[in-house]
């Protein structure tokens, strides 16, 4: 069995690729050793990576911590928390995201290509936290729902409408939903842009649970009806979590509103 690596202790670790006894391990826990453990991936040498990033290079590249990287490809839905550390999603998959652990500990975490410090979408979050582009600027739609999309926008637009909790909307129906979502206190977000290349906004977006609500308003009209499909396909190509609300729902959110968000692991009391 191997010895522990601190000077002057003799004892052996538990565990074949441990570098500390039990008693020393707690001392350097104590001492900020449990942060030094869980950064010890981030520390090992590009080469043995494979030339991938840590989250730490990736904030070096940005002028960000860590933590707020972590957090912002959370927010995007590449990573997602496990009991401990980070693992990659499937869509943090598809930007060539891989998982491994630390060796001593077993924690997950999540390496990136290099090229993940150009992705647009990347970039875009980055900005918005920093404040340094528009949040507010008028979203655009993807090409295939584009035409729909104006005239939808045009005819239905944001201002008109102001939900409790300020947040300006297109219609009453929306104001319904805001409206339901900030008394029941579930945190979320309007007019979100899905975190993909194309150009697609949700209507609502709830950060836990990573659930988006669309609220189809216009059901006989042709070119309202082309922009839906348009839409659902997206969120089918990347398998986001949707939920879907039609006129009668949303005059009865208190009764249909529980139902859909519990099995998203969103309770209402």
């Amino acid at each position: 069995m191997e010895k522990c690596t601190t000077p002057g202790c003799n004892n052996t670790v538990s565990k074949a690729g441990y570098k500390l006894c039990l008693d020393c391990w707690k001392k350097q826990r104590g001492a900020g050793g449990a942060t030094k453990q869980k950064t010890a991936a981030a520390k090992a040498p590009s080469a043995e990576r494979g030339g991938l990033l840590t989250a730490t290079e990736i904030g070096k590249h940005f002028g960000l911590k860590a933590a707020r990287v972590n957090a912002l490809l959370n927010e995007l839905g590449w990573i997602t928390r496990g009991t401990k550390g980070w693992k990659p999603t499937n869509l943090g998959k598809t930007i060539g995201a891989e998982q491994r652990h630390i060796k001593q500990s077993g924690v997950p975490y999540t390496l990136w290509p290099p090229e993940v410090s150009g992705n647009n979408i990347l970039i875009a979050a980055v900005k918005e936290h920093l404040g340094e582009s528009p949040g507010g600027a008028a979203p655009q739609e993807s090409a295939a729902a584009k035409p729909a999309a104006s005239d939808f926008r045009n005819k239905f637009k944001a201002g008109e409408f102001r939900a409790t909790d300020g947040h300006w909307v297109r219609s009453k129906a929306e104001m319904l939903i805001d409206n339901y979502l900030y008394t029941a206190n579930i945190v979320h977000a309007y007019e979100r842009k899905l975190p993909v290349e194309e150009d697609v906004f949700c209507d609502f977006y709830l950060p836990h649970g990573k659930v988006y609500i669309e609220y189809w308003g216009l059901e006989n009209e042709p070119a309202y009806l082309k922009r839906k499909e348009a839409k659902l396909a997206i969120y089918r190509k990347y398998d986001f979590k949707l939920i879907e609300l039609r006129d009668d729902e949303v005059q009865n959110l208190d009764d249909h509103m529980p139902r859909l968000l519990l099995p998203f692991g969103i309770t209402v009391d």
